[in-house]
């Protein structure tokens, strides 16, 4: 009985931590967009130059981090 409890658990900690590391991902892809998007609205005279680079260099600590905890 407790090796059964112990497997169902480990099992659902994988499913668990496989699924963050998916959201985790996806997030790290979103960023990535947002930079690009960001950089397009510069070029696009959208938005001024010095605040969107202010932006992108936030966006990318964010990429980072979350590279960095996913390791």
């Amino acid at each position: 009985m407790k090796k059964t409890i112990l497997s169902i658990s480990v099992l659902s900690l994988m499913s668990f931590t496989s699924f963050n590391l998916a959201k985790i991902y996806s997030s790290i892809d979103l960023v990535q967009d947002m930079k690009e998007w960001m950089q397009q609205d510069i070029e696009n005279g959208n938005i001024d130059q010095e605040l969107g680079e202010i932006y992108i260099d936030n966006l990318k600590q964010v990429e980072s981090d979350l590279i960095d905890f996913t390791n």
